[in-house]
């Protein structure tokens, strides 16, 4: 079922997500059908429970959406439930981020090339995976989502300062979006 998305602004987004309990396997494939839902209406690349205004360790991703940048996307999903970052390069890399939560706002965002994440998947298996790329990227975003951190955080002082103005704006209400929105 379609969602609201939390918005900047909204407490849930800043406290850091507990571990999913996997014995809820019932909760959890309803929780999952929710991000899908809420992020194929939304034309976004991921989600993370949080921005459902759920505080559990998942998230999903969804390659597809990039495929006209990043053609190596084609066919790239992934479900997260308790993602767990195990290695990461110490080579980093600069992308331009946006976020469905903080809508209207795009910085560049440096974060590690590469990394190692082990998770369990949506049947419940536990998998080791390699990601570089903006599969890297998009995943380390998601993750950030459950830590309570948005991308806005990462971002150089000076320009953190220039969106300064866009932020409040959005923690009042004062954004339209294309989607189902909400600030609690």
């Amino acid at each position: 079922m379609i969602q609201p998305i939390y918005l900047y602004g909204s407490e849930v987004l800043r406290t850091p997500a507990a571990e999913a309990d996997l014995t809820k396997k019932e909760e959890l494939t309803k929780l999952i059908t929710d991000l899908k839902d809420t992020l194929a209406q939304a034309d976004g690349c991921g989600l993370a429970a949080p921005q459902i205004g759920v505080s559990l360790r998942v998230l999903i991703v969804n390659g597809d959406i990039m495929t006209d940048v990043y053609d190596y996307l084609k066919g790239f999903f992934r479900v997260m439930i308790n993602p767990v970052i195990i290695d990461e390069s110490p080579k980093k890399c600069e992308y331009n981020e946006g976020c469905l939560s903080v809508p209207g706002i795009y910085a560049d965002v440096t974060r590690p090339a590469e990394m190692t994440v082990e998770y369990y998947n949506e049947n419940f298996e536990k998998v080791t995976e390699h990601f570089d790329k903006f599969a890297c990227r998009m995943i380390q975003h998601e993750m950030s989502h459950l830590d309570g951190t948005l991308f806005t955080d990462l971002v150089a002082p000076i320009r953190k300062k220039m969106i300064s103005k866009k932020l409040q704006n959005i923690s009042r209400g004062h954004v339209s979006t294309r989607y189902n929105a909400k600030i609690k």
